[in-house]
C-alpha cells in the first residue's frame, strides 16, 4: 500500500467494518441503574398493560359524558355525587345515569363512567349534587388500559444505548434487571522516547503522556472498559511486544503516536507485523489527524492515532467512535452526539476534499447562541480546553461563511 492513500473518514470506517466479522456481544444482567448507557441485548416485550387500569388525568367529577351534553353556565347538567375516589385504592363505587363520583388525578376510573368533568367546570349547588356548566366528550381527561403500553408490546429495541428515561419506563414496567451487551475493553498505548508519564516533570524535548487520558475519557463516555497500557519507547521490538502481549484481553487497541511516515514511526510496521490483514487505511482526509492509521489483527481493530493532542481526538471522533460502538451492539451511533444550532462568528475555509472538524466556543449574544473558531495549531493544548464543541466541514464543501446556521455538536474533541 502507498503511504497516505487518502481516503475519506467514512470509507475509512466502512473498509473496517467490511472486514470485521462484528458479533453480537456477549450478554449479561445487570440492576436497572447499573444499565444507564448501556446497550439493550434484546427486545423489550411488555408484561402488561401501562396503565393497568383506567384512571383520570385531572382532578374532577366522573360521569357518564352523555349526562354533560349540552351542558352551559345558562343552563348546567345537574349531576348527583354519590362517592368518592380515593388513591391507590380501587374505585368502590359505580356511576350510573345522573351520577358523579369525585375523583383525584390518577385515581381510577369508577365503572360505568366514561369520562371526567373537571373540577373547575363543575359547581356545588348543594344537597351532594353539581352542576356541569360545560359538557364533555366520552374519553375526555381520562387515559384507558393500555392506552400508553400494550402488553405484549416491544417498547425497547436491542442495540439501544438506554437513558434515564428509558430506565424510568422500565421500572414502570417492574423491571428489576436487564440484558445488556459486555462493555467494549479498549487498551490505549502510547509510544515515544519524548514522552513521559502524567506525574513525571518533562525534560527538555519531553511532553507529558495527555493522550492516553483524553481518549481514554472519550472511550469511556462511549461506555467502554479502558485500560492504560503505559508508555513504550521508539522501539520496533519493544512496541510489538507490548501489542502482541495483550492482544486477547482486549476488543479495539488505540496507539498515540507513530502514525507517521517518518524514520521512527513504527506503528505501521507493527500492524503489519501482528497478522493478517494489517493496516488497511494509512491516511485520511481530515483536519486535524490526516495521518492515522487503521487496521486489523484478524478480528481486532487497532488504530495509530497522531502525537498531537487534537489531532488524536479529532481522529478518535471520526474514525475510532463509530467502530467502537458497533462493537459494543448499538445500532444507531449518530444519536449519541449531542448537538446545538449556532451562528457562526467568522468564516472558516476548508479544502474540498477534506473534511474539517473545527474547535469552536459558544456564547449567547442576541437571539441564540453564537459559536467562535478556537483557533490554534493541534500540538497546542489551551484550544482543547476553550472549546465547547465543534463542528464538520463535510468533504464536499469548501468552508463556511460568518452568519451561516452550523450544527455545533457538544463535548469533546
Amino acid at each position: 500500500m502507498d503511504l497516505f492513500s487518502v481516503v475519506t473518514p467514512e470509507d475509512a470506517v466502512s473498509k473496517i467494518l467490511k472486514a470485521l466479522e462484528v458479533p453480537d456481544p456477549a450478554r449479561e444482567r445487570v440492576p436497572l441503574l447499573d444499565a444507564l448507557d448501556r446497550v439493550l441485548a434484546c427486545p423489550i416485550v411488555s408484561p402488561e398493560d401501562v396503565p393497568n387500569y383506567p384512571k383520570s388525568t385531572v382532578d374532577g367529577y366522573a360521569v357518564m359524558a352523555r349526562d354533560t351534553f349540552g351542558a352551559s353556565e345558562a343552563l348546567p347538567a345537574i349531576l348527583t355525587v354519590t362517592g368518592e375516589v380515593f388513591m391507590g385504592r380501587p374505585a368502590g363505587v359505580l356511576v350510573g345515569p345522573g351520577i358523579a363520583v369525585r375523583v383525584p388525578t390518577g385515581g381510577m376510573l369508577p365503572g360505568g363512567a366514561d369520562a371526567v368533568v373537571m373540577v373547575e367546570q363543575a359547581e356545588d349547588i348543594g344537597d351532594s349534587s353539581i352542576g356541569v356548566v360545560k359538557g364533555v366528550a366520552p374519553g375526555e381527561n381520562v387515559v384507558t388500559a393500555g392506552q400508553d403500553i400494550k402488553k405484549e408490546a416491544t417498547v425497547l429495541e436491542a442495540g439501544k444505548r438506554l437513558g434515564p428515561a428509558d430506565l424510568a419506563g422500565l421500572a414502570g414496567l417492574g423491571m428489576e434487571e436487564v440484558h445488556v451487551f459486555r462493555k467494549p475493553r479498549v487498551a490505549i498505548l502510547s509510544t515515544g522516547d519524548e514522552v513521559v508519564p502524567v506525574g513525571q516533570r518533562p525534560g527538555p524535548g519531553q511532553v507529558r503522556d495527555m493522550n492516553s487520558t483524553g481518549l481514554a475519557a472519550m472511550a469511556v463516555r462511549d461506555g467502554s472498559e479502558v485500560t492504560l497500557m503505559g508508555i513504550v519507547e521508539d522501539n520496533l521490538d519493544a512496541l510489538r511486544s507490548a501489542m502482541a502481549s495483550s492482544l486477547d484481553s482486549w476488543d479495539i487497541l488505540l496507539i498515540s503516536g507513530g502514525s507517521s511516515v517518518g524514520a521512527r514511526d513504527l506503528t505501521r510496521e507493527v500492524i503489519d507485523s501482528l497478522g493478517p490483514p494489517g493496516v488497511m487505511v494509512h491516511g485520511i482526509a481530515l483536519k486535524p489527524g490526516k495521518p492515522a492509521i487503521l487496521g486489523l489483527s484478524g478480528m481486532k481493530p487497532i488504530y495509530g492515532l497522531p502525537g498531537h493532542p487534537a489531532s488524536a481526538l479529532v481522529a478518535y471522533a471520526a474514525v475510532v467512535r463509530p467502530v467502537l460502538l458497533r462493537l459494543a451492539g448499538e445500532r444507531n451511533p449518530r444519536h449519541r452526539l449531542a448537538e446545538v444550532t449556532a451562528i457562526l462568528s467568522r468564516s472558516i475555509s476548508s479544502p474540498v476534499g477534506r473534511m474539517d472538524m473545527v474547535r469552536v466556543a459558544l456564547s449567547q449574544e442576541g437571539p441564540g447562541p453564537v459559536a467562535s473558531p478556537v483557533l490554534g495549531a493541534s500540538a497546542l493544548i489551551s484550544p482543547l480546553m476553550k472549546a465547547d464543541g465543534y463542528i464538520v466541514i463535510p468533504v464536499g464543501k469548501n468552508g463556511c461563511s460568518a452568519g451561516e446556521e452550523v450544527k455545533v455538536i457538544l463535548g469533546g474533541p
